[in-house]
């Protein structure tokens, strides 16, 4: 009796020493989801240089995910990951959730942080290496293949700012060789507003799959300029990868929790920064030729982000229509 007044049924269960959590909707509206799992992940905590050099010997971690199953039955959906930025999962992040569920697609929020002890990298960008959380989503994108509901030939990835640049790079073969699954490859790479001021060994052999990057060129905190150049690269080896801009837009313009527009004072942006990475592992400050850290005088502080309705209204629209062609929905 007390069950029926209930929106929802939540059991809790252990998977060895692990908690699950599942959530069962029993009545499914508009925007909401048939089922959720919160799935933990064993991965490991790589250096940048770890990374780099196929190290698999990181600091072992357990970091969780949500996954959210759109409808109930036996079929395989397509599935996207959702990558957060430097200030963990935002309402943003649940948002693009909740719109993908609408057009019957799964989604996996992935949680960096929690599990390893980190708020926000906002002011501290140097907590976490940015290239670890690519080792992080190839981990779900074999945890996801193995799922009933879940169609392994057709999951996506989709990041947001540091978040964003987890899902471009993913696209890098060198990186899928050393760290990825070897028997299933991402479907699609969506990158919002991501950082593209990094030169890796390699990094024009990327996947044939579609990549789809989404910017604002008022963005002082992540310019798109490095972007444009990296996608005409791209663009003249003959990959699938295209870049939309938008011109008044600043840095999480998809954020429809913020003003139009705020400076936040102590943020760290490499704004400035042109790095690279030679030899294999390192990655140095092109214009000093030396290690980089977050001490060069390249490194910078305060930046400005803000929701413009335009930009994210015209994102969604776009994203959408290229999975629902992608991942060919009905």
């Amino acid at each position: 009796m007390i069950l029926k007044k209930l929106n929802s049924i939540m059991a809790i269960f252990f998977i060895g020493v692990s908690l699950v959590i599942i959530c069962i909707y029993p009545k499914i509206s508009d925007g909401q989801v048939a089922r959720i799992e919160v799935l933990p992940l064993h991965t490991v905590t790589l250096t940048d240089q770890q990374f780099l050099t196929g190290a698999k010997e990181g600091k072992p971690t357990l970091i969780a995910g949500e996954l959210r199953i759109p409808r109930p039955g036996s079929d395989r959906l397509a599935a996207i990951i959702l990558v957060h930025g430097s200030g963990g999962i935002g309402a943003n992040v649940n948002g693009w959730s909740q719109e993908l569920n609408k057009i019957g697609i799964a989604t996996f929020i992935l949680d960096g942080f929690t599990g390893r002890g980190i708020t926000s990298t906002v002011i501290d960008q140097g907590q976490l290496s940015r290239l670890t959380m690519i080792n992080d989503v190839y981990r779900v994108l074999e945890l996801l293949a193995r799922h009933p509901r879940i169609d392994p030939s057709r999951i996506g990835i989709m990041g947001f700012s540091r978040g964003g640049q987890v899902a471009l790079y993913a696209s890098l073969k060198r990186f899928k060789r050393m760290h990825g699954p070897s028997n299933v490859e991402f479907a699609a790479y969506l990158a919002l507003y991501p950082t593209c001021n990094t030169t890796y060994i390699d990094d024009g052999d990327v996947s044939d799959k579609p990549i789809r990057l989404f910017h604002g060129k008022a963005d002082d905190y992540v310019p798109v300029a490095p972007c444009r150049a990296y996608v005409e690269r791209l663009q003249k080896a003959g990959k699938d990868v295209q870049l939309t801009e938008y011109p008044d837009a600043h840095h999480s313009f998809d954020s429809f929790d913020f003003p139009p527009s705020f400076f936040i004072q102590q943020a760290q942006t490499t704004r400035r920064c042109k790095t690279e990475e030679k030899p294999i592992g390192q990655i140095i400050n092109s214009e000093s030729r030396q290690p980089f850290t977050y001490d060069d005088p390249c490194v910078e502080r305060g930046t400005t982000v803000g929701y413009n309705a335009q930009a994210s209204t015209e994102t969604l629209k776009s994203v959408k229509e290229f999975l629902t062609v992608t991942f060919n929905l009905k």
